[in-house]
């Protein structure tokens, strides 16, 4: 019993130094980082500057549109303010509440108007973003296996590096190759469809 005993210990002892051995563990190889500057590769490419030029002019049409409103409503307002003014805490006519109406009415829908096309435009520059993230993902890789790197960080996340390091035109390179155009007009955000009324028995 005593050398069964042994035996099964012994086999045991066998089996777990070969687990241990260290043709079963896998070494992790050395760190070989390279660092890539995510900011300039989004300004710098040549489908990006074109989408930053777009992108551009519509903040440029958005505050023209806005002191175009502001300078129709603006005059509308100083009228209706004096007008109340010199009624000098009377009840203003009927009249003079139709103006005062119709103004709010003009306040609010140029509001409306400023507020939708300032929301498409954040939408826009966030479609700009995902398209070259999307073209990015894919060049990353190829990039790093070309210079012998097995990590890549992005330059600001950094707090000094050599500059032998930088892979950033090898990056921008395979971009302004890969990605030649950009939309700058993001698709309508899809609708959730709108679920049967149930009726209650």
């Amino acid at each position: 019993m005593t050398k069964i005993l042994k035996s099964a210990a012994l086999a045991s002892g066998l089996a777990l130094a070969a687990l241990a051995s260290p043709a079963f563990a896998q070494a992790v190889p050395a760190s070989k980082v390279a660092v890539v500057d995510l900011d300039r590769i989004a300004k710098e490419c040549n489908a990006c500057r074109t989408a930053n030029q777009a992108l551009q002019g519509q903040v440029q049409a958005f505050e023209a549109r806005r002191n175009q409103l502001a300078g129709t409503l603006q005059p509308e307002a100083q009228g209706l303010e004096t007008a109340v003014k010199a009624l000098n805490g009377k009840q203003p006519d009927a009249a003079l509440q139709g103006r005062i109406q119709a103004y709010q009415q003009k306040e609010q829908q140029a509001g409306q108007e400023l507020q939708g096309q300032q929301v498409q435009i954040q939408r826009n520059q966030a479609y700009v973003g995902q398209q070259i993230q999307q073209a990015l993902a894919g060049l990353y890789k190829p990039a790093m296996t070309k210079r012998g790197a097995n990590v890549l960080v992005e330059v600001g996340q950094t707090l000094a590096y050599d500059p032998t390091l930088d892979i950033t035109n090898d990056v921008l390179t395979a971009l302004n190759g890969a990605l030649t155009t950009i939309n700058t007009t993001a698709p309508a955000p899809q609708q959730a469809p709108q679920q049967p009324a149930t009726s209650g028995r």
